[in-house]
């Protein structure tokens, strides 16, 4: 069993005796999303506490959406549980990068995949490929990619604005 694994079913155990329903709900639903991971596939195995750290994003994404979704329609009781269960999860994951660490990391890769050659709609795939590795974990896709844009396009603009 991974650390992190054991943790998690160690706070369970806390927050069944505190008889804190949200944490130890919240809880339970993350280890069987964690124990249906490990027997996804052909063969059953046991996570790494990185693989377990990817589940406990997913389920704190699905969380966030889930508030979005209630709160848009008009459930604001269930909206507040969904979010303070993913706040919750969140408390697991490593600190996320702000948008101006993230910010530097794009303009490093930005300028990395250009000295590569990559320009145009190509550099958006090229830098994606050196970002996403830094930030493992750190932020999330959808998040990233918006850098990305941000850079390329405001690089695209400045090049333009040097050339009139």
């Amino acid at each position: 069993m991974t650390t992190l694994k054991a943790k998690l079913q160690e706070d369970l155990t806390t927050a069944i005796r505190a008889r804190d329903e949200l944490h130890s709900s919240t809880l339970r639903l993350t280890l069987a999303a964690i124990t249906k991971e490990e027997v996804a596939g052909k063969e059953a195995r046991v996570l790494s506490d990185e693989e377990v750290l990817k589940v406990i994003a997913k389920e704190a994404k699905k969380r966030r959406e889930a508030a979005d979704a209630f709160a848009q329609g008009g459930r604001p009781e269930q909206a507040a549980r969904e979010t303070a269960e993913g706040e919750f999860l969140d408390t697991y994951l490593p600190k996320q990068l702000s948008d101006e660490e993230l910010a530097g990391i794009v303009a490093e890769a930005v300028e990395e995949a250009r000295s590569a050659g990559a320009e145009g709609p190509r550099a958006m795939g090229a830098v994606m490929k050196i970002v996403t590795p830094k930030v493992a974990g750190l932020a999330e896709g959808g998040r990233v990619a918006a850098a990305v844009k941000k850079a390329l396009s405001w690089r695209a603009d400045a090049h333009r604005g040097r050339t009139t």
